[in-house]
This record gives C-alpha cells, structure tokens and sequence, in this order.
C-alpha cells in the first residue's frame, strides 16, 4: 500500500470517530435535559378556602326605652264622667279661693281652703286641689306640692250659686327637719289649683317651706261640702 493510501485511511477513520463522538454527546446531552425535566418540582394547585358553616352571630340593637314621669303635684283625682244635663267642673275664674278656719298642734298646722261659686249657676267640685307653697318675685312654687290624704273617699260636690266647699290642709313644721335636708325658705302664699283645673290661685299665708323636694311639708284632703268652719 503505497504512503497515499495509508493517510487517506486514517483521514477516513478520524472523521467516523469524530462523527461517532458527536453522535453520542449528543445523545447524552437530550438524556440530560430529559431527566431534568422530569425532576423539576410541579406546583400544586390554589386550594380555594371553604365556605363558612354558619353565618356570624349579629347583635341586635337594644330597644329604647322610656319611663312616664311622676306627676310633680298634688293633681285632683280625675273627674266622673259628666251625666246628661248635670252642671259642669267650676273653673277657677268662678270661684273664689279663700283661707278658712286654721288650727296648730304640734309640729303641725291645720288649714281650711273654701272654695265659692260666685256664677249664677251651678258647677261641681270633684277630688283634690294642688296646693304648693309659694313666694318671691314673681311668685315661684317652693318646694314639693302636696301629696294625697286618703282618710275620705271623693265624691261629687255640687255648688249651688253663691255654694261653698272646703278641703284640709296639714303644713308640717320645717323645723322638724334637718337644715341640710330641708333647705328652708320663707313662703308668703298657698297656690292652689282648684279641683281639674289648671289656672291657680294665690293666697296670702305666712310660713317657712322646705324648697329640697325631697322633703314635703303638705298634705291635703278631697274637697267637701260646707265651708268647714
């Protein structure tokens, strides 16, 4: 074999060992990218937060409330109800209001207040008066009004023209109580709210009231026939 040959062989022999060297680097390299690929991590999915089983418990809102005020004064028991051609409530501006017969006893004092039709009709008296202790300028009410006497049941009181009824008044001594408790001030009249009626009158009447509300002086009776004297 002459020299040419032999190099032409091995020219032909390195090239089949290059092509095979580039065969399998290839190869190893897919089988590289292939394990690769399949161990890389898959990402799992969202999982979607479940639904409450129940729904959240609500307050609900308090209830207002409301409380009735008591009355302040010694309001006239309400009247029966007026019968067919029976003579109506006096008004204040028909009646004269006037002091009666009074009387002390200890610790206490005792007031008659007459009540007088001065219309030319009748008209009926029916419970109890307000009364108050009053005094200043302008004349205020001092103190509480009077609470109730039950000792006498009301009853319908008809005044005849010129006709006179009476209640009874009991004023307690301030001096009985405490100073820090009572707070006393002197009174120069009664107010006094006939039976159902609204409008008051004012009396001259001397005395020394308690203004604290906490403590009260007066009591008063249901209206009566007679003047009480």
């Amino acid at each position: 074999m002459t020299s040419v040959a032999r190099a032409r062989r091995r020219i032909a022999g390195g090239a089949v060992t290059a092509v095979a060297a580039a065969v399998m680097a290839l190869a190893a390299g897919c089988t590289s990218a292939a394990s690769s690929s399949s161990s890389a991590p898959v990402p799992a999915p969202a999982t979607t937060p479940a639904a409450p089983t129940s729904a959240p418990a609500t307050t609900a809102a308090p209830s207002p409330t409301s409380a009735t005020p008591a009355p302040s004064s010694s309001a006239s028991a309400t009247s029966p109800a007026r019968a067919a051609g029976a003579a109506p409530a006096c008004a204040t501006d028909i009646l004269k209001v006037t002091p009666g017969l009074a009387e002390g006893a200890a610790g206490s004092a005792y007031q008659v207040i007459d009540f007088t039709n001065l219309s030319g009709e009748p008209c009926t008296l029916f419970g109890y008066p307000g009364v108050a202790l009053a005094g200043g300028a302008p004349v205020t009410q001092i103190g509480a009004a009077a609470s109730r006497s039950t000792a006498t049941a009301a009853t319908l009181v008809t005044l005849a023209a010129g006709g006179t009824a009476n209640a009874l008044l009991r004023i307690t001594d301030a001096g009985n109580y405490p100073t820090s408790e009572c707070d006393p001030v002197a009174s120069t009249y009664l107010q006094i709210y006939p039976p159902n009626q609204t409008t008051p009158v004012y009396v001259a009447y001397t005395s020394t009231g308690c203004s604290s509300t906490a403590v009260n002086l007066l009591s008063v009776g249901v209206v009566q026939p007679g003047s009480g004297g």
